[in-house]
């Protein structure tokens, strides 16, 4: 991946003592960026598609399936990127306690 590329776009839609809702879009060729999660957190796909996840163990590719929630784990650490010609989306739902 080009180091030129774009950032996905998060748009916060909740954010208050419990919780934090951010969509995320990708277009093609976008990425988070390596982070860390400090949140337990929910995914909800809202578009079908493929995400490619580079995490310090290697890469796996996240089949986006809409309404096929999944969780992930407080320290999740990765970088998300949309390799593909479609853009992907999904709500990500942050439990703060």
């Amino acid at each position: 991946m080009d180091a030129q590329q774009t950032t996905a776009i998060a748009t916060v839609q909740i954010d208050d003592d419990r919780t934090r809702v951010t969509e995320w879009r990708f277009p093609p060729g976008t990425r988070t960026g390596m982070h860390t999660h400090e949140l337990p957190y929910v995914v909800v796909p809202t578009s079908s598609g493929t995400l490619r996840v580079h995490t310090a163990d290697g890469v796996v590719d996240n089949v986006l399936t809409p309404g096929a929630s999944y969780t992930r784990p407080v320290g999740s650490t990765h970088d998300v990127v949309n390799e593909s010609d479609e853009e992907c989306s999904f709500v990500e739902v942050e439990f703060k306690r």
